[in-house]
């Protein structure tokens, strides 16, 4: 709403705001209008906001068991959950993450290393399970004992802070999805079991300040590995699991700037070393944190942050 100030009560309020500014310790442009001329009090110099962290982890990453830990300071989500749950209590424990804090549970697809562990552990915390219909018609979910909330790609799920939104990737599940976790101006991806790098995953590894992001196999190893031909065919048949090349690709060409860990996930025991994967990551890093998530243990906690640069705000000119 407009005031309208005037004559000597307008010209001390004026100098009035110049005092206080000077004492702020972040102060805004504030236009005041004395007479017939606008003086903007504007501040020396710019302030940063820092917006509430993330604090992720992976708890156990390839095909013996997925389950990844997003979360703030009073809530988190679990992206899958295929680790037991007695495992993925005391992963937590040991990194002081306290599971009461874990709000809901987010299925990619249907296949075990993804689910086998949520009977108990919904059950028994009694934390809501996200699926689509088509997931949760293949996952043989006990339903009655644990509930289970709708997923559909593109529809975003507040969990407290957080914003949880699903889309669609190539996978030889029945309804597979990878997920984007925002808290304010923070983006997490989760990006595994991925067969080719599409649009949706483009269009949604350029937002993260930190991605899981799968490097599966690596082609030489797995082209004179022991696997059968069919299924090395499924595995880098378009529906399966993205190469180490094909992952650093996609880094290359699509990591944002601000993006500040990258977490390789969902390595092969048989195709694939993660001294391949840093020799082949590290000249491309730059800022970037480079992490294995490991198949046998939890690795740290990590902490994403934003800093930004807040736009302007001016007050209505008054006259």
């Amino acid at each position: 709403m407009e005031r309208r100030l005037g004559g000597c009560f307008a010209t001390q309020i004026h100098t009035d705001f110049q005092k206080i500014s000077e004492h702020l310790p972040n102060p805004r442009s504030i236009f005041i209008r004395t007479g017939n001329q606008t003086n903007p009090i504007i501040p020396k110099k710019p302030f940063l906001c820092r917006t509430m962290p993330l604090f992720i982890t992976s708890l156990n990453s390839g095909s013996n068991g997925n389950c990844y830990y997003v979360g703030n300071e009073h809530e988190a989500v679990l992206v899958d959950a295929g680790l037991s749950c007695r495992q993925t209590e005391a992963r937590m424990k040991r990194l002081n993450l306290p599971l009461e804090r874990v709000k809901a549970i987010f299925v990619s697809h249907e296949h075990s290393d993804h689910i086998s562990g949520i009977p108990q552990l919904a059950r028994k915390h009694q934390l809501p399970v996200y699926i689509t219909s088509g997931t949760l018609r293949r996952a043989n979910l006990p339903e009655q004992r644990f509930p289970i909330r709708p997923l559909r790609g593109y529809e975003p799920v507040r969990i407290g802070e957080l914003s949880i939104t699903a889309f669609p990737k190539e996978h030889d599940a029945s309804d597979p999805h990878s997920f984007l976790i925002t808290c304010q101006d923070i983006n997490v991806g989760v990006f595994t079991d991925i067969g080719v790098v599409c649009d949706h995953v483009i269009q949604h590894f350029s937002q993260c300040h930190a991605a899981f992001l799968e490097t599966n196999y690596d082609e030489d190893l797995l082209e004179h590995g022991p696997y059968p031909f069919y299924l090395k065919q499924r595995i880098r048949g378009g529906k399966g699991h993205l190469s180490n090349q094909q992952a650093l690709a996609l880094f290359r060409a699509h990591k944002p700037s601000f993006m500040s860990h990258v977490l390789v996930s969902h390595l092969s025991k048989q195709n694939n070393n993660p001294q391949i994967i840093q020799d082949l990551f590290s000249p491309h890093l730059d800022s970037t944190q480079f992490i294995v998530a490991s198949r046998f243990a939890e690795t740290p906690v990590f902490t994403i942050e934003a800093i930004k640069k807040p736009a302007r705000m001016h007050e209505p000119v008054a006259g």
